[in-house]
């Protein structure tokens, strides 16, 4: 049993973008994709890509706060997403991909606002924030092969076309974060 764990849930896009970032995150212990949001119970990825269902592309990443908090996984969020194209990401259309934090309890909700207020005062996008937050509800684990799908997928085109660029901007900006780094406090 892991204790002193935390959960957070983030959509912004495609769920193997995310997940192929977090995964090499320092702290995370686990990032699983699949559907949160929406009104229909156990929803297949047929179903989500409808954008009939209401659910967003998701990760739930499960993480030790005492190596990488909150806070930090919400600024790798902003990082490698755009969170000012309304449902859409890219190519990628559809509510199924909106910018949304699904928070688990009151502090990470504040902790989103106050992030998110703080990212635009900075400018970093030319655009408003359409970020929503969203308490979340139900998770639903998408279905196997999408689980590491970048990881046991690095050579298909859309891997390397969207996915493995997003990995790269991660990897040069959060360097200090990556497994297998040394942190100096």
């Amino acid at each position: 049993m892991m204790k002193n764990r935390e959960v957070a849930t983030f959509a912004g896009g495609c769920f193997w973008c995310l997940e192929a970032v977090y995964e090499q995150v320092r702290g995370v212990e686990k990032v699983v994709s699949g559907y949160a949001g929406g009104a229909v119970k156990d929803p297949s990825y047929e179903d989500v890509c409808s954008g009939a269902t209401g659910h967003a592309e998701v990760v739930q990443v499960t993480f030790d706060p005492s190596l990488v908090t909150y806070k930090e996984l919400l600024e790798i969020f902003f990082t490698i997403h755009d969170p000012t194209q309304l449902n859409r990401q890219g190519a990628d259309v559809g509510t199924q991909y909106r910018s949304a934090v699904f928070f688990h309890d009151e502090t990470q909700k504040n902790q989103a606002m106050e992030a998110m207020k703080d990212l635009e005062a900075k400018r970093l996008y030319p655009g408003k924030f359409v970020t929503t937050l969203e308490p979340i509800e139900t998770f639903y684990a998408a279905e196997a092969y999408h689980q590491q799908y970048f990881q046991n997928n690095p050579s298909q085109p859309y891997c390397r076309a969207v996915v493995a660029p997003k990995v790269a901007k991660f990897r040069a900006k959060w360097a200090k974060k990556l497994k297998g780094t040394v942190h100096a406090a």
